[in-house]
């Protein structure tokens, strides 16, 4: 499976960004039944759960995102998305999508994510 992260960039704190990851190789029947997420990894810090949703929809934060993203799927796009307000300077990171199904992983190439103060 391959992933294609975009829509990340510069904003100021408080601002808004939606960061979309396509799976646009994949047939329907190989994207459905994947669990999608997103991880981010800020500069010297390990890689962290940011969200995660599964093929039936279900969704879980970091508990430092409720409230803030909101993670969305569409399966007819083959696409994943993130939608991120109020953001702070500590959001900064490199973002990644990645995909699992059966404890196989696949990742996305990662889309930086830079927050002024």
């Amino acid at each position: 499976v391959q992933l294609q992260a975009s829509g990340g960039g510069l904003v100021q704190a408080g601002g808004s960004l939606r960061l979309s990851c396509a799976a646009s190789r994949a047939i329907s029947s190989v994207f459905n039944p994947l669990n999608m997420a997103w991880y981010r990894q800020a500069p010297g810090k390990q890689r962290e759960l940011v969200a995660r949703i599964t093929s039936g929809r279900s969704t879980n934060y970091a508990d430092s995102m409720k409230g803030r993203f909101t993670i969305s799927r569409d399966n007819a796009r083959k696409t994943v998305y993130l939608q991120m307000n109020s953001l702070k300077p500590e959001d900064t990171a490199v973002y990644y999508c990645n995909a699992e199904r059966n404890g196989n992983n696949y990742w996305g190439q990662g889309t930086l994510v830079t927050v002024s103060s």
